[in-house]
C-alpha cells in the first residue's frame, strides 16, 4: 500500500486546451479527490491580443499574450480545482502553414526527444496513474497539438510507468450535434465546401470505436466557468455563446480512446481510473 494519491496527468498544447477537452474529467475527479496535474506545452502567444489584435497584425506582441494568458490559466485553474500546474512555456507555433511554424523556439520546430525528456521528469515526479492527450493528428491537425502528443508518446517510452492512456476525442454523433448547434448560432454561415466538410466528417471517431465515455455533466458549469476565465480568447471559443445550459446539454459527456492499459478494465468503460480503485 501507498500513502500516494490516484494521479490524472492531462497534457495539453495551449492554455485553454485544458477546458474545451478535459475540463469535465479535470473537475470531476478532483472533487473525488484524485491529484489533477496538468502540463501546458506553449505559452499560447499566438492568441489574440487585448481588443482582439491578431497575430501578425500592428500592435500584436506575443510576449504580452503569453503573459495574459498565464493568468488566464491559472484562473482555469482554480475554477476546475487542479492541483498541480507545470508549464514547458515553449513558444506557440500557431495554426498549421502560419510563419510561426518555423521561428526558432518554437514547440513545432523542439526536437521530440528534448520535449519528451522534459515531460519524462515531469512523469517521474508525478507519477500519474491516468495519463491524457491527443491522438497523432492532434485532433483536428494542429501544430502544437501534434507535438503534444508525440512527446507525451515518446515520454511515456522513456518512463518505466505504465498508466492508463487515453486520447482525445468525440463521437461522430457529436460532431453532427455540434454543426447543427452551430448553424443554429449562425444562420447566415455558409455551407462548407466539400474539401472541408470532407475533412470535417474525418474529426473524430464512430461512436462503437470510442472506448470511454465519461459523464461530466454535474461538472459543466466549472467546465464553462473554466472556458470564460480564457476571455481574452472569447472572440475563438464559439461555446461561450451557448450559455450554461445549452453548453452543459452538447458538452456533459467527455470521450476517450484507451491505447494503453495494465489493469484489464472492460471496454467500453464509464471511469478513466477503472480497475484502478
Amino acid at each position: 500500500m501507498t500513502d500516494r494519491p490516484l494521479t490524472l496527468m492531462a497534457v495539453h498544447a495551449h492554455p485553454d486546451d485544458e477546458a474545451t477537452g478535459t475540463g469535465g474529467v479535470l473537475a470531476r475527479y478532483a472533487a473525488e479527490g484524485i491529484r489533477t496535474v496538468l502540463v501546458t506545452c506553449t505559452d499560447g502567444g499566438c492568441g489574440d491580443g487585448p481588443g482582439g489584435v491578431k497575430p501578425g497584425d500592428p500592435g500584436h506582441d506575443p510576449a504580452a499574450v503569453a503573459l495574459m494568458r498565464r493568468q488566464e490559466l491559472e484562473a482555469s485553474c482554480d475554477v476546475l480545482k487542479i492541483s498541480d500546474l507545470e508549464m514547458l512555456d515553449y513558444a506557440d507555433s500557431g495554426m498549421m502553414g502560419w510563419p510561426s511554424n518555423d521561428a526558432p523556439g518554437s514547440f513545432w520546430q523542439t526536437p521530440v526527444e528534448e520535449g519528451a525528456a522534459r515531460l519524462a521528469d515531469i512523469m517521474r515526479y508525478y507519477r500519474p496513474d491516468v495519463v491524457v492527450t491527443y491522438d497523432e493528428n492532434g485532433f483536428y491537425g494542429h501544430p502544437d497539438h501534434i507535438q503534444a502528443h508525440r512527446i507525451t508518446m515518446a515520454a511515456l517510452e522513456m518512463t518505466t510507468l505504465t498508466p492508463k492512456v487515453y486520447w482525445t476525442t468525440m463521437p461522430r454523433s457529436g460532431m453532427q450535434r455540434f454543426g447543427e448547434i452551430m448553424r443554429e448560432f449562425h444562420e447566415d454561415m455558409p455551407e462548407p465546401d466539400p474539401a472541408e466538410a470532407a475533412a470535417m466528417a474525418e474529426i473524430g471517431l464512430p461512436d462503437d470505436e470510442i472506448t470511454t465515455w465519461v459523464d461530466t455533466i454535474a461538472f459543466s458549469g466549472q467546465k464553462f466557468d473554466a472556458l470564460a476565465a480564457h476571455a481574452s480568447q472569447g472572440e475563438n471559443i464559439f461555446f461561450l455563446k451557448m450559455g450554461k445550459e445549452r453548453f452543459g446539454e452538447l458538452m456533459g459527456m467527455e470521450t476517450f480512446v484507451r491505447v494503453q492499459d495494465a489493469t484489464g478494465a472492460t471496454v467500453p468503460e464509464n471511469d478513466l481510473f477503472a480497475g484502478l480503485r
